[in-house]
C-alpha cells in the first residue's frame, strides 16, 4: 500500500513522456503574422529626376501645341459656332413644317430658301445706294476739296501758318516713297482679301447650317449615345429643353431686331433723314446685341441726321427714346415670353465676359449660354442639393 501512490506517478509520467514523444498528436504550428508596418507617411520609389522632368517637359510642349493648334483654328472655331447657333435658331421653324406634314429634306429646303431669299434682298436693298453713294461722294470729291480750301477759315489758317504748302510737300514726299506705295497697296489688297475672305465665311455658314440642319437628328443620336444609358433620359430631357430654348431666344431676338428696323426705316423716311434704307439695316444688325445694340443704333441714326439738320437729329433721339421703352415693356417681354428668363445682372455680366472674349460674337452668344447654364443650375444643380 506504501507503493501504490508511487507507481501512479511513475505510470502518469510514462503516459506524458509518451504523448510527448508521438509527433501525430503534436498540434500544428500557428503561422505567425508578418510584422506590423511603423506607422507614418509610407517611402516613396526612387524616381529619377531626369525623367520627371521630361515627363514635366513634355506635358508644357502638349500644352503649348494644343494652345497653338486652337489659336490657328479659331476661325474654323467661330464659323462652326455660328453654323450651329444659326442651326439652333432655325431648327424650331423646320420643326413646325415637320408638323404640318412635311419631310425634314423638305422642310429645311423651304426654311433654306427663305433665308437666302432674304439675304438677298438685304444685299438688293444695300448694295445698290452704297455703291451710288459711294459714286457720287468720289465725283464730288475735287468741288467739297475746293469749297474747303476756299473756306474762309482755312485761308486765315494757311495765311499764318502755310498748312496747305506742307501738305503739298509730305503728300508729294510719301508719293516718291516706294515703301510707302507698297504698303499703300499692300492695305488696299489686304482690304481686298479680307472683302473676300469675309464672302466666303458667309458662303461656309450657309453651307454648314444646312449640313446641320439636315443631319441634326442623327448628330444628337450620336451624341446622346456617349452618355451612360442610366442618365441618357434625363441628359436627353435637359439638352432638348436648352436647345428649344436658345433657338426660341435667337429667333426672338431676330424679331425684335427686325421690328426695330423697320420702324425705323418709316420714322426716316417720314423725317426725312438721308440713306434711310441702309440705316435701317446698320439699325437691324446692331440690335442684334444685347443691351448696347439698340443705343448704337440711335445713335448712328443722330449722327447722320445731325449733318442734314439739327432738328431731325433731335426728332430722332425722340422717337428712339419712345421706341426702346415701348421695346422693353411691351415689344421685347410678349415675344421672349418663351425663352428663359435671364436676371439682368447676369444678363450684364454675360455680356460683358463674351465681349471681352469673342467680341460681337461672343455678346451675342452669351445670353443664351447664360439662359443654358442657368437651366441647369435650377434643374440639376439645385434638386441635387436640396436631396442631401
Amino acid at each position: 500500500m506504501a507503493w501504490q501512490p508511487w507507481n501512479q506517478w511513475r505510470e502518469f509520467r510514462e503516459r506524458q513522456r509518451a504523448r510527448v514523444g508521438d509527433h501525430s498528436q503534436v498540434a500544428p504550428p500557428v503561422a505567425i503574422p508578418d510584422p506590423i508596418p511603423p506607422t507614418g507617411s509610407p517611402s516613396l520609389p526612387h524616381t529619377s529626376a531626369f525623367r520627371t522632368g521630361l515627363a514635366g517637359g513634355l506635358g508644357l510642349l502638349a500644352a503649348y501645341g494644343l494652345w497653338q493648334a486652337l489659336g490657328a483654328l479659331d476661325t474654323v472655331l467661330t464659323l462652326v459656332v455660328v453654323s450651329a447657333f444659326l442651326t439652333l435658331a432655325l431648327n424650331p421653324v423646320v420643326e413646325r413644317l415637320l408638323h404640318a406634314g412635311l419631310s425634314r429634306a423638305g422642310a429645311v429646303t423651304v426654311v433654306f430658301a427663305v433665308v437666302l431669299v432674304i439675304f438677298t434682298l438685304l444685299g438688293l436693298l444695300v448694295v445698290p445706294p452704297v455703291v451710288t453713294q459711294s459714286t457720287e461722294l468720289a465725283e464730288s470729291s475735287p468741288q467739297i476739296l475746293r469749297d474747303l480750301m476756299n473756306h474762309p477759315w482755312i485761308r486765315d489758317v494757311d495765311t499764318t501758318y502755310h498748312v496747305l504748302d506742307k501738305a503739298s510737300q509730305e503728300i508729294n514726299k510719301r508719293l516718291a516713297d516706294g515703301a510707302f506705295m507698297s504698303q499703300l497697296f499692300g492695305g488696299v489688297l489686304g482690304a481686298g482679301m479680307a472683302l473676300l475672305s469675309g464672302i466666303v465665311s458667309v458662303f461656309t455658314v450657309l453651307v454648314l447650317t444646312l449640313y446641320f440642319l439636315v443631319s441634326l437628328p442623327t448628330i444628337k443620336s450620336a451624341a446622346y449615345a456617349m452618355v451612360p444609358a442610366g442618365r441618357r433620359p434625363r441628359v436627353v430631357v435637359l439638352s432638348e429643353e436648352i436647345m428649344r430654348r436658345v433657338g426660341s431666344y435667337a429667333i426672338g431676338q431676330l424679331t425684335v431686331a427686325t421690328i426695330n428696323a423697320c420702324c425705323s426705316y418709316v420714322m426716316m423716311k417720314i423725317v426725312g433723314i438721308p440713306y434711310a434704307a441702309v440705316l435701317a439695316v446698320m439699325v437691324g444688325f446692331l440690335g442684334l446685341i444685347p443691351m448696347i445694340g439698340a443705343t448704337l443704333g440711335a445713335i448712328l441714326v443722330a449722327a447722320v441726321a445731325l449733318f442734314v439738320d439739327p432738328t431731325k437729329a433731335l426728332v430722332a433721339l425722340v422717337y428712339f427714346l419712345i421706341y426702346q421703352q415701348l421695346e422693353n415693356y411691351v415689344i421685347s417681354p410678349k415675344i421672349m415670353q418663351r425663352t428663359v428668363s435671364v436676371p439682368g445682372a447676369v444678363t450684364i455680366v454675360a455680356a460683358m465676359i463674351g465681349g471681352a472674349l469673342a467680341g460681337v460674337l461672343g455678346a451675342l452668344l452669351a445670353i443664351p449660354t447664360a439662359a443654358g447654364l442657368l437651366l441647369l443650375y435650377e434643374e440639376v444643380l439645385v434638386p441635387r442639393q436640396a436631396a442631401r
